[in-house]
């Protein structure tokens, strides 16, 4: 599509009612979270973005316009006014008004934990405020933005005038004395997930000042949550409007992001409780402490699922150790009953967890037998070989079970994680004596194949038995295919 095909599209959608433009801007996203007509719906979505968005400021009068200019060189730096103008056109201004809310985003498009929000409402509740939510501040801090650095005090001045604009305009719908055709003007927001956002976006912004405070009272990195740590964290958390049920869990958030170990942030609830038992820690405020930490470790959980399914296994042990650690700190820390609903969600994360690594370990044994069986010389064609790509991601997948090993109790895998390592061990065991006796005999034309399976055998003795061993196997190896032992015996 040309530039004047673009300028048709953009001319078209500008002369579209306001209610219009929004309805066909939202079904767009909608097409591209589905998948469907992605390249049309983000062309259409960028031509929208850019008839929604207010006029930039004036143009420079005509006869500056029209004095001669130096040519410019392509990889020549733009002068600041265009390089300002380029990065307000590009978004930098929802993220510097939303900055506030970085901490909280989640690119989920599904339920939310309480403490969190949708990244992808913050556009529609952008375009809402330029519409008709904040348009004076909006445009003042449109202005800033053109005028000035991100980092000037001017724009941070107009930011904080937007962004309590916006609260204040939220509130005014979704807040607790909202007034006037509420479900009107909420439909000329975004869809039903952005409505649900309205409020925590508005809290947020309201008290900026709160969470930055609360933000800079903690410490870079906590890596033992212990007595004194939770008692300095209280002290910070003990600011009136962050103790409000809809503001806690996005203090709370903040505290989790600095613990080393997450889930460790239920000590703060216990500790309000003075007690361990759930109905207690439920029956106060930070009771929403165990529900965020449940949340957590089942994104977690569904992170292993995905890595597992993608055949990411490099980066499984952490995840695994932080599953375990979650899991068992859940249920020591907390007398949590079986039929709860506290007590229901962590035994369904557990077993979760427990069928996506079943599943994935009972099919090792059988990979690595498919790559090391013994194949009579005439099954095997000339130029035949193991693909290295394929051993290299079964011995991945054998360090996956060694892995699994260390916490296999506590995800419920001890029994399939035990019998699937042992098994592997006494096949690779004997499957590498086998074929390394298999080097000093057979047809020439196979041998190429029989020395690709040693070296697989090999990989795999390095993952099971160590280092000792498969240099032992190497070197047995070399000199069976050397002929070494034949020529000591005809000695």
């Amino acid at each position: 599509m040309g530039q004047t095909a673009h300028e048709r599209l953009r001319e078209y959608l500008g002369q579209l009612p306001p209610n219009a433009q929004s309805l066909l801007m939202r079904e767009f996203e909608r097409a591209i979270e589905r998948g469907q007509d992605v390249a049309v719906a983000t062309l259409v979505l960028e031509q929208l973005r850019k008839v929604v968005r207010p006029a930039a400021p004036a143009a420079a009068p005509a006869a500056a316009a029209a004095r001669p200019q130096p040519p410019v060189s392509v990889e020549a730096a733009p002068p600041p006014a265009q390089a300002r103008e380029e990065r307000r056109q590009s978004g930098d201004g929802p993220r510097r008004l939303f900055r506030p809310l970085e901490p909280f985003l989640t690119d989920s498009t599904g339920p939310l934990r309480p403490g969190q929000i949708r990244r992808a409402s913050l556009l529609s509740v952008w375009q809402w405020l330029g519409r008709e939510g904040a348009p004076e501040r909006y445009a003042e801090f449109e202005a800033g933005m053109s005028a000035h650095s991100d980092s000037s005090r001017e724009v941070e001045m107009a930011a904080r005038k937007l962004q309590l604009a916006a609260a204040e305009a939220l509130m005014k719908l979704v807040g607790p004395n909202a007034t006037g055709d509420r479900q009107r003007a909420l439909a000329r927001i975004g869809a039903p997930s952005v409505i649900e956002d309205l409020l925590p976006i508005a809290l947020v912004l309201q008290n900026r000042e709160a969470l930055d405070g609360l933000n800079g009272r903690l410490p870079g990195i906590i890596r033992v949550f212990g007595d004194s740590q939770i008692a300095s964290v209280t002290d910070a958390i003990n600011v009136p409007s962050l103790q409000t049920p809809l503001m806690l869990p996005f203090a709370l958030s903040l505290v989790m992001q600095r613990l080393a170990a997450p889930w460790q942030i239920i000590r703060l609830a216990t500790k309000i409780a003075a007690s361990d038992d759930e109905l207690r820690v439920a029956a106060t405020p930070f009771g929403v402490a165990v529900t965020i930490a449940l949340n957590d470790l089942a994104n977690l959980a569904a992170i292993l699922r995905a890595d597992i399914r993608r055949g990411h296994f490099a980066n499984l042990g952490d995840t695994l150790k932080s599953l375990h650690d979650g899991a068992r700190g859940l249920r020591t820390e907390l007398d949590l009953r079986s039929e709860s609903a506290w007590g229901k969600q962590l035994t369904a994360i557990r077993a979760d967890i427990s069928n996506a690594l079943q599943s994935e370990i009972d099919s090792v044994p059988g990979r690595a037998r498919r790559i090391l069986r013994q194949r009579a010389d005439k099954d095997i064609p000339a130029g035949a070989g193991v693909d290295a790509s394929e051993v290299e991601e079964v011995a991945a997948l054998i360090e996956f079970v060694a892995v699994c090993r260390n916490y296999a109790s506590e995800l419920a895998i001890n029994e399939v994680t035990l019998r699937t390592y042992t098994d592997l061990q006494q096949y690779v065991e004997k499957a590498t004596e086998a074929l390394v006796q298999s080097l000093r005999s057979g047809d020439a034309r196979a041998r190429a194949y029989r020395q690709s399976q040693v070296s697989a055998a090999i990989r795999f003795c390095h993952v099971l038995f160590g280092n000792d061993y498969a240099q032992l196997m190497s070197r047995a190896a070399e000199n069976a295919s050397n002929g070494e032992r034949k020529s000591s015996r005809a000695g």
